[in-house]
């Protein structure tokens, strides 16, 4: 039994470090007459790696029928924009680059990410969101930056 609990453990410390989104708020962009409308949704997210940095990401979302039933596949579009929130701390040594939050965006296949990289040379948080799927992704992009005060120094692994 001992060992079940250390490989449950074990295996919930392998997972990467994503956060969760909140919802701010939306917008409708299409009248749908059965189902939710069209959709233009606000998030925001906490980066898990670094206090003080929050995000916030704009994406469509597909509304009617297939939208309610989660069948509908959500436009590749998103924008994203991080900034300091309070005082930057980190939690630890940070990855050159690492993924900071993922949402599925169909019921198959694909998902919304955000990344974050690091720009050692200007102490930069650079935060890139897009869209992928398994066979074709999207090339549609955006990204933002955060600069570090210059006496906090971004620890790299």
């Amino acid at each position: 039994m001992k060992m079940k609990h250390w490989l449950c453990a074990f295996t919930l410390a392998a997972l990467p470090l994503l956060a969760q989104a909140e919802k701010v708020g939306d917008v409708s962009t299409a009248f749908k007459l059965i189902g939710p409308n069209h959709k233009i949704v606000v998030e925001v997210f906490d980066d898990p790696l670094v206090s003080g940095v929050s995000c916030y990401l704009s994406r469509a979302k597909t509304g009617g029928v297939s939208g309610a039933l989660g069948l509908a596949e959500d436009k590749a579009e998103a924008s994203v924009a991080c900034r300091q929130v309070g005082q930057i701390a980190f939690k630890g040594p940070l990855p050159q680059e690492d993924e900071v939050f993922t949402e599925r965006a169909s019921i198959l296949f694909k998902h919304v990410r955000v990344v974050r990289m690091v720009d050692p040379r200007r102490n930069t948080l650079v935060y890139l969101v897009y869209s992928d799927r398994l066979i074709d992704g999207s090339p549609k992009n955006s990204v933002t930056a955060v600069p570090v005060p210059v006496a906090l120094k971004i620890p790299l692994k």
